[in-house]
């Protein structure tokens, strides 16, 4: 009797849930475009932030093998790589959960204080034990940045625009790989990694710089029931929103709302009926989709310095597979906001698998740089578009734990990917069997999308 009692609870909950959900994308809402350009224009400087933390290992990689006294085998740089990816791991389903409890905009501004501060400890850590655990720490903050980042820039865009802004903040992560590169082709001979992670403390300026002006999420506000500071927000952005009109709109959805906010949990809600499918199979689509991401960002120069081409030039790949991401992702968000998300992932994957698996056979250089850059689209950059689509997925009242959570199980791949990188260099594999492992990686991905439960137009 309790067990059929509380079930009847559950079903009722999940479905108060769901039309609490429904009334907050239901409401009307004009957000001035200069409001946007804010919130898209913070959250791309974040993320910018974060895409150099992540691409510097690569780049660094030949020069922690060679400049230091370290002595560190392949399999251990591998490992290395992987421990930073672990405390991303946890940083991002902890901030995802915690940004829909206590907000996005303190997580987004804490979470990149913390990575900026751990590149600067790492940029002096006199052994590798502390290199690892500035690392770690620094991966806690990075791993909260995603999620928090996402969330504000879908929440503060029209419905037209989410995926194609969500796509534009995430370009700032192959921003920070071009620069990364830049940086290293000419300051690592000469200057050494050092500096290039004393660089990546420089966000701590533009948290002190932008904290005033990053809004809190309105979606979050009214999905936990603060309706007077709603409003506020909404009157000091000069926010047009049709559930905060009148005092009586606003009493009404504050007394549909204090259950669901009182008694729903944000993690257990991406398992109910409704969302259980779809949240197995964008758990597996991350998974497979870091793994090859962050393998091929920490091996490919590795793996082309292994088939003949200069350290200049190895460097000048990561540019081109990091640029063709950022223009592949805004023009895939365009398509997606008017076909949907899912035929356009599931393709890129697809497109990065062949193109992996063509490129130990590339004939010249132009060739090379042409397969490279179909790969970045259907990595780095379909990584943005997958974001895009799981974000736009879930109702106001958990989309960044949903989001966080998905890059989170992700980030076991991550840590997988430069983990298997190095396993196979140390194993000194034929070259061709180190890309077919990541494009497999990618067909898996494609696979995953494409099991994910259609809904509304727009969100697929």
């Amino acid at each position: 009797m309790n067990t059929s009692s509380s079930s009847r609870a559950e079903v009722t909950l999940e479905r108060a849930q769901s039309e609490a959900g429904h009334r907050l994308e239901a409401a009307t809402v004009a957000i001035p475009t200069r409001v946007t350009v804010r919130v898209v224009a913070i959250c791309l400087a974040m993320i910018l932030a974060e895409g150099y933390d992540v691409a510097i290992y690569g780049a660094v990689l030949p020069m922690l093998t060679h400049g230091t006294d370290w002595s560190l085998s392949a399999l251990q740089l591998g490992a290395i790589a992987s421990c930073s990816l672990a405390g991303m791991m946890i940083g991002a389903m902890g901030a995802g959960t915690l940004s829909d409890m206590i907000g996005r905009r303190r997580m987004l501004l804490g979470s990149a204080a913390l990575f900026s501060a751990m590149m600067a400890a790492a940029a002096l850590a006199p052994t590798p034990a502390w290199f690892v655990v500035a690392r770690i720490v620094g991966g806690l903050g990075l791993g909260g940045v995603v999620p928090t980042a996402a969330a504000l820039t879908v929440e503060y865009s029209p419905p037209g625009r989410r995926s194609f802004n969500y796509a534009l903040i995430y370009t700032g992560y192959s921003l920070g790989g071009i620069l990364v590169a830049l940086l290293a082709m000419n300051w690592l001979p000469t200057h050494g990694w050092r500096l290039l992670f004393g660089v990546g403390a420089a966000p701590l300026i533009l948290v002190v710089l932008t904290a005033r002006h990053l809004p809190e999420s309105l979606e979050f506000l009214l999905a936990r029931n603060r309706i007077p500071e709603a409003r506020s927000v909404a009157r000091a952005l000069g926010i047009q929103h049709s559930a905060l009109e009148n005092e009586a709109g606003a009493r009404a959805m504050e007394v549909a709302n204090v259950n669901v906010v009182q008694k729903a949990a944000p993690i257990r809600s991406l398992f109910n009926a409704s969302n259980v499918r779809a949240t197995l199979a964008f758990w597996i689509a991350m998974f497979m989709g870091l793994l090859l991401l962050y393998g091929l960002s920490t091996w490919l120069p590795q793996l082309m310095r292994k088939a003949g081409f200069p350290l200049g030039s190895n460097l000048a790949l990561l540019v081109m597979l990091n640029s063709t991401a950022a223009l592949g992702s805004l023009l895939g968000g365009a398509v997606a906001d008017r076909l949907g998300s899912k035929a356009v992932v599931s393709v890129l994957y697809l497109l990065a698998a062949a193109s992996l698996c063509a490129l130990p056979f590339a004939h010249g250089t132009l060739q090379t740089y042409v397969l490279v850059g179909i790969a970045g689209v259907g990595t780095i950059g379909n990584t943005m578009l997958l974001g895009a689509y799981i974000t736009r997925h879930y109702p106001p009242r958990n989309r960044a734990t949903g989001i966080g959570w998905a890059l989170g199980i992700g980030r076991f791949g991550a840590i997988a990917g430069p983990l298997i990188g190095g396993a196979l260099a140390q194993a000194g594999a034929p070259l061709p069997w180190n890309f077919y492992a990541f494009a497999g990686a990618g067909l898996a991905a494609a696979l995953a999308v494409l099991a994910v439960p259609g809904h509304a137009a727009g969100t697929e």
